[in-house]
């Protein structure tokens, strides 16, 4: 049971971010971008180090993910 959930992790993992970096539109890249930070901090929980997990999920989706949205807000008022 937890090889075949690793893998689903594993391959959750490739598909976010192969899709992240391939998707048309800004505002789904941003949402794939968070959804990958989040899946990777659960990665790091799995791996044994919970502290990494814990700092992807502050910095790499919710600041990072926080900051990303904003931007593309004011991007989307200075093109109206």
């Amino acid at each position: 049971m937890s090889i075949a959930f690793d893998l689903l992790l594993a391959l959750a993992l490739l598909w976010s971010g192969g899709r992240c970096l391939s998707v048309d539109r800004l505002d789904r890249a941003i949402v794939l971008f968070i959804a990958f930070g989040l899946l990777m901090a659960l990665a790091w929980a799995r791996l044994a180090a919970p502290d990494i997990g814990l700092a992807e999920a502050a910095i790499g989706a919710g600041l990072t993910g926080a900051l990303l949205l904003d931007a593309y807000g004011a991007l989307k008022r200075r093109k109206a």
